[in-house]
């Protein structure tokens, strides 16, 4: 080890004391403290050594650390200036770790990382945690998985199936993108400070192309629309899209979907079925 695990209460605790580092509520900081949790998340990620990972929200290096000792090639993007001079010191000697100060939401994330394609490991904060993933997603990055901490009650919504109370456009859109599936769940104890609530690990394997061929921009306004007031019928929420309701009944009579169910009883198929029925 080039340094002592930072994955322990104990060293944590000592680092955020000797640096005056107090958790940034705004930026949603809880510090992973359990050794196991770090080693766990670095498996589901299958790291190979040599591998380029692209890591959001190091912290204090914690989960940094365990990917470098794995053998992988971390570009660590941290948004909190105070803690890249933290992660000088926590990451010092280990030559496969950069550190680069930015925000994921705004940097040049293929020039930042420079790989052909790499794998994203990270603790998200609960509150960015959607535009994150999302924006990953969308821009078609050659990333092969994505596993990631999320708060479990997302995690939940990100493998929903139709039918259930979790369904809604977030399953839609991560499940077009990828493969998704719960690895485990982590106990508030395992953070300083710790949360309110549960944690999830969950591996989103990109796919080679997306389950269904669609129109994108057609299809995620139509399950925008049809998630945007859960209660109301398609009839009804699709009218928010602007199209008159004699052609929404000529779209749906096409798509052979019932105008009086709710988006949340929709598959991924007759999603793609109602989006390419669409009329402009």
């Amino acid at each position: 080890m080039t340094q002592p695990t930072i994955a322990q209460k104990e060293v944590t605790l000592h680092i955020l004391k000797r640096f005056g580092i107090r958790m940034n509520k705004k930026l949603g900081q809880n510090f992973l403290i359990d050794e196991q949790v770090v080693n766990s998340i670095v498996e589901a990620a299958g790291i190979k050594s040599g591998e380029a990972v692209l890591e959001i929200g190091p912290g204090i290096g914690t989960l940094t650390q365990g990917l470098a000792e794995a053998g992988a090639n971390v570009t660590a993007v941290e948004i909190d200036r105070r803690l890249i001079e933290v992660l000088d010191k926590t990451l010092e000697g280990y030559e496969n770790i950069r550190v680069v100060y930015g925000d994921i939401l705004k940097i040049d994330i293929g020039q930042t990382v420079g790989a052909a394609n790499y794998k994203v490991v990270a603790n998200l904060p609960y509150y960015i945690t959607t535009p994150i993933i999302m924006g990953l997603l969308e821009a078609k990055m050659p990333i092969e998985v994505l596993v990631t901490m999320v708060q479990k009650e997302v995690a939940q919504r990100m493998v929903a199936t139709p039918g259930t109370k979790d369904y809604g456009a977030l399953s839609v859109a991560v499940q077009y993108y990828t493969k998704a599936e719960i690895v485990f769940i982590v106990k508030p104890d395992s953070f300083i400070p710790a949360p309110k609530v549960d944690s999830a690990v969950i591996r989103c394997t990109v796919l080679d192309k997306p389950p269904v061929q669609v129109n994108e921009k057609i299809f995620f306004r139509v399950v925008k629309a049809a998630f945007a007031q859960r209660r109301k019928t398609l009839s009804n929420t699709l009218k928010t899209t602007g199209v008159p309701a004699e052609t929404l009944k000529i779209i749906l009579e096409a798509a052979g979907i019932d105008g009086s169910r709710r988006g949340e009883t929709l598959t991924m198929d007759e999603f793609a079925t109602l989006s390419n029925a669409w009329i402009q």
